[in-house]
């Protein structure tokens, strides 16, 4: 499957006066998790919902924004599928939604249709709804997720009583609360905690069930958690570089990522260049920390058009194509005569970087060296990002099978790459670099696009 299909951003609060304006704010700061869909559920002694297909800012309207009454509610951004979806049940009225991926939604869709559950799609948030619902609340209905769901999610639940937030056992997708003296949220990232002048409390912890009232967060159950395995792409690319994850600044890992890149060229000694220039917007933090340790100069290169959406995350390969040609252009005077190190987070396909060489060198630059902050791509994200199959990852046509277990087959890729996309060089973060310029414990990351080890332990 070559279409990403669960990418986005869950936000959810409650407040002592009405809450839609905060969760739309909110969702417009995580904008950047998914751009198809959003949605917004409130509850004020009965349920309200409205969903479009879109962006936040220009969907919503005053008539939807007025309709969406009560103190209490969540929302959600996605590539794939609306959300939240509500349900009357044995339960009430609830209101879910949720970030992630069920590796066994098939297995899991098939077991409950023998039960005699209907669904309108099949959607993963359709199954965790009908998990929840069966086991008779929702506290017991999370904790059956996690025994019978293998996969990543974040979630959030809203009911009378207030929101649910619960995190999968290992953690891989980041869920963060924050709180004022009359507001209290859980969101996809700190950023949208901040940018509502709220204070960033902590991390929901692996496994944990929290409800979330206007008394504040209380945890109703910590399930036992067997590791931790956070995304590790979320530094590299996924979250915004404001926001704050696990206790490791965002910005502050992309900058030690590009550090890295230029310690290993200085290392290696037989590379020099005259500006450092980053792919917008991710590569940003990777060229920072390149320029701060090398000492070369920062230059943009490329013209960001604020106006176009991230390219990784559409949903297509032909949209992602259009839209990196659509968001960067090529500033001339910057780049004519110049050696240019060109910093960027990943390179999946090879389409698009090989593209941003291809202009570079158009406009006149006498070199293009292009750094990766991320370990070469080799295995498709069963936990939610977009690969999907080894097909559509560029350093698998050159490595078929086995990993790079070496320096030698490292550098014996990056010259293929080179070859392929037009640069003077390339060169990755090992895994081992990778995971230094973090500094978080390899067995506390989910490294399974890199390495193909799979995080989940037998129960």
């Amino acid at each position: 499957m070559s279409e990403m299909r669960d990418n986005c951003g869950v936000f959810g609060i409650s407040s002592n006066t009405e809450c839609v304006h905060d969760i739309y704010n909110g969702l417009d700061f995580l904008q950047h998790r998914g751009q198809e869909y959003c949605g917004i559920a409130t509850v004020d002694g009965k349920m309200h919902m409205v969903t479009h297909y879109g962006k936040v800012a220009m969907t919503f309207n005053d008539q939807d924004l007025g309709y969406l009454k009560g103190n209490m509610g969540i929302g959600h951004v996605s590539l794939w599928e609306r959300q939240p979806v509500t349900w009357q049940s044995r339960l009430g009225e609830i209101a879910l939604a949720f970030s992630g991926n069920i590796m066994n939604a098939d297995t899991l869709l098939q077991e409950l249709k023998n039960q005699g559950k209907a669904f309108y799609r099949g959607y993963n948030v359709e199954i965790l709804s009908q998990i929840i619902i069966d086991a008779g609340d929702i506290v017991s209905g999370i904790a059956s997720i996690a025994k019978k769901v293998k996969g990543a999610y974040s979630l959030i639940i809203l009911a009378r009583e207030g929101i649910y937030a619960a995190r999968d056992l290992y953690g891989f997708r980041p869920l963060i609360l924050g709180q004022d003296a009359v507001r209290y949220a859980v969101s996809s990232e700190s950023r949208a905690l901040e940018n509502l002048d709220m204070e960033v409390v902590r991390d929901v912890r692996p496994g944990e069930i929290i409800l979330i009232d206007q008394k504040g967060f209380h945890t109703l159950q910590q399930l036992k958690s067997p590791r931790r395995a956070h995304c590790a792409f979320e530094w590299a690319y996924t979250a915004s570089i404001d926001s704050i994850i696990d206790g490791l600044f965002v910005q502050e890992a992309r900058n030690n990522l590009g550090q890295s890149l230029a310690q290993r060229d200085i290392d290696e000694g037989d590379f020099s260049a005259d500006i450092v220039a980053p792919v917008p917007m991710s590569g940003i933090g990777h060229a920072l920390g390149y320029h701060r340790r090398s000492g070369i100069t920062y230059q943009e290169v490329f013209l960001y058009n604020r106006y176009a959406d991230r390219s990784y995350t559409q949903p297509t390969q032909k949209a992602r194509e259009k839209m990196a040609k659509r968001k960067l252009s090529v500033l001339p005077y910057a780049v004519e005569g110049k050696r240019i190190v060109l910093c960027d987070d990943s390179i999946v396909r090879g389409t698009q970087i090989l593209n941003k060489v291809k202009d570079l060198k158009k406009a006149g630059a006498g070199e293009v060296h292009v750094r990766i902050a991320c370990p070469p791509l080799m295995y498709p994200c069963d936990y939610g990002v977009s690969t999907r199959s080894h097909e559509e990852l560029a350093a698998r046509h050159f490595f078929r099978s086995g990993n790079i277990t070496t320096m030698k087959k490292l550098r014996e890729l990056e010259t293929w790459i080179a070859s392929e996309i037009g640069a003077d060089s390339v060169k990755y973060n090992s895994i081992a670099a990778f995971v230094k310029a973090l500094g978080i414990p390899r067995n506390a990351l989910c490294l399974k696009c890199w390495d193909g080890v799979s995080p989940l332990v037998a129960p």
